[in-house]
């Protein structure tokens, strides 16, 4: 139970009325403004809320369904596309140039090319693509890697989808569990995984299951050794160790066991091996909103919260706690709250998890070659969806014009 407390509550069921929240948030100082945007965001995800004179106690669900976190990103990709609206309004006309004709798409065999993004036009390509997808946009810091999948079958070369690459979160106890990681030896060895924090496609090769096809590309022998041409030579600064060895690349799903994860194999093993479940504990079900305004309270009491670089969600979740400290409220309940995020491993050496353990000191590569994965795709999957004469009509009906980030 999370204990809340307000000096007078007028303000609060002004808020939670549809008046309120057509008029947004009205507060008479910092820490009256965090409380009401807490409440606000925590009522919308429908906690339990009772009000005991000056307190409202608030209790979370046993679990959130699907409709109520897809209403939750919903709030917070809107947050990102008003402050990035004239950025998007600018770029718009960039995606749309990228895309391919649903009718040409449609005829297409469909040839995969990885583009790496080095350029800032590319860059510009990649991040006007994924705000269009439904979940929030959210950049890692550290190590990272974006890339354009195109069609060369195609003589325009559309965009089938983007994938990205970064440096692993630091702690997941699913995660470390399953590799078996002890702290220290975790701490060495990170630097041996990443993790695919973008990856989908685009329309219209989203109805031909181009995600998918995506997640095969992300495993390649090729992804992996544009990886290691990259880092090759760089050491860490810390356990100096070389950077360029990848053994292991994971993600996650926002809804739980994912579809598009599902099933994707190769010679009859799964490539995206299901690890576990987080404990929905982090930062998610809080808009943006509510962590600026508990930023800015931290920062009217001059409570220095240091923003290193690669602290990423632990940065947030410090100026969290020192807010709710500062509110009197548990924020250790509140941080443990969130969605729960299936976890995903693709392991790209037969002894993975040995390596990364140190338990042995070589990589026994797994063979993925990317012509054999989109072979395998081609045939498993694609063949089958354009037997589907609703996914016909969807690709067909689709026009680049159309296009739109809303």
């Amino acid at each position: 139970m999370l204990d809340i407390r307000f000096r007078r509550l007028s303000p609060l069921q002004t808020l939670l009325s549809e008046q309120g929240e057509q008029r947004g948030v009205r507060a008479k100082s910092p820490s009256e403004r965090v409380r009401l945007l807490l409440v606000r965001d925590l009522f919308r995800l429908g906690w339990e809320m009772s009000v005991n004179r000056n307190r409202v106690l608030i209790k979370p669900p046993d679990c959130y369904d699907k409709q109520v976190i897809r209403e939750s990103m919903k709030a917070k990709r809107q947050e990102l596309l008003i402050s990035n609206a004239a950025w998007i309004r600018d770029n718009l006309e960039l995606a749309r140039q990228n895309l391919g004709d649903g009718i040409t798409v449609w005829r297409s065999r469909i040839e995969p090319h990885i583009e790496v993004c080095e350029t800032q036009a590319q860059l510009d390509l990649f991040r006007i693509l994924r705000f269009h997808w439904s979940s929030p946009y959210s950049e890692y810091v550290g190590r990272r890697i974006k890339l354009i999948i195109r069609d060369y079958a195609l003589p325009q070369r559309p965009v089938i989808g983007i994938a990205a690459l970064g440096s692993s979160i630091v702690h997941i106890p699913e995660r470390d569990e399953w590799v078996g990681w002890d702290k220290e030896t975790r701490t060495k060895n990170l630097i041996y995984a990443m993790d695919a924090y973008v990856l989908g496609a685009l329309p219209p090769y989203n109805e031909l299951l181009g995600g998918k096809l995506v997640s095969y590309i992300v495993a390649s022998n090729e992804v992996r050794d544009i990886y290691e041409r990259k880092y090759r030579g760089q050491v860490t600064n810390i356990s100096r160790r070389t950077a360029n060895r990848l053994a292991c690349i994971f993600t996650t799903s926002l809804y739980g066991k994912s579809s598009q994860y599902n099933r994707v194999k190769y010679q009859g093993k799964l490539l995206y091996v299901p690890v576990g479940e987080t404990k929905g504990y982090g930062t998610l079900h809080l808009t943006n909103e509510t962590f600026s305004a508990m930023r800015e309270l931290v920062e009217t009491l001059d409570i220095p919260v240091t923003n290193r670089f690669g602290d990423g969600p632990l940065w947030r979740m410090r100026v969290i706690r020192t807010a709710a400290e500062e509110l009197g409220f548990d924020a250790d309940f509140l941080l443990r709250h969130s969605f729960r995020r299936a976890i995903y491993a693709v392991p790209l050496a037969h002894n993975c998890r040995e390596f990364l353990k140190s338990e042995q000191s070589r990589l026994s590569r797994c063979d993925f070659p990317l012509q054999e994965l989109v072979d395998h795709w081609r045939d498993r999957w694609l063949s089958v969806r354009k037997q589907n004469s609703e996914a016909q009509m969807r690709v067909c009906s689709f026009r680049p014009v159309v296009f739109r980030i809303i």
